[in-house]
C-alpha cells in the first residue's frame, strides 16, 4: 500500500464534521427506563443535558428525568422550579461528546470503531 493510499486510509476513519447529537427525551420521566430517547442533532453552541428534578408535597415525592439539547447557561445549574402543583429541585449536567447523555454509556464502543478502522494502517506499518 502507498503512503497515498495510506492517508486515504487514515482520512476514512475521520468522523464528518457534524452537529453535536445529544439524547432527547419524548416526554418528561418519573424514572430513567422511561425515558423514551431518540438522537437529535443538536443547533450550533449546544451541549447535551441530562437533568433530574425532584419535589414533594407531603409523603408524595416525585424525581423527573429530561435528556435534551441545551444551550450553555443551562449547563452545570441546579435550582428550584415550579410545575404541576410542585416546587422541584432540580440539577442540569451538560456534556460535549456524542450522544454523551446516555444513561450509561456501553463500555469500549467509543473506540471499538476507530480501532477497526485504523487495524489496516497499522498492520501496513508493522510489515
Amino acid at each position: 500500500m502507498s503512503r497515498s493510499e495510506l492517508l486515504m486510509v487514515l482520512l476514512g476513519c475521520l468522523p464528518l464534521a457534524a452537529g453535536l447529537r445529544c439524547y432527547t427525551c419524548v416526554f418528561p420521566a418519573i424514572s430513567p427506563l422511561d425515558c423514551l430517547k431518540f438522537p437529535q442533532e443538536c443547533p450550533a453552541g449546544q451541549r447535551c443535558l441530562s437533568s433530574s428534578a425532584t419535589g414533594s408535597r407531603g409523603s408524595l415525592h416525585v424525581t423527573m428525568y429530561e435528556k435534551s439539547c441545551a444551550v450553555p447557561s443551562q449547563c452545570d445549574v441546579s435550582g428550584q422550579k415550579y410545575a404541576s402543583g410542585l416546587y422541584f429541585n432540580y440539577t442540569n449536567i451538560c456534556c460535549d461528546t456524542e450522544l454523551c447523555n446516555a444513561a450509561a454509556p456501553p463500555a469500549g464502543r467509543r473506540w471499538g470503531g476507530l480501532a477497526l478502522c485504523l487495524l489496516p494502517a497499522v498492520t501496513l506499518l508493522l510489515a
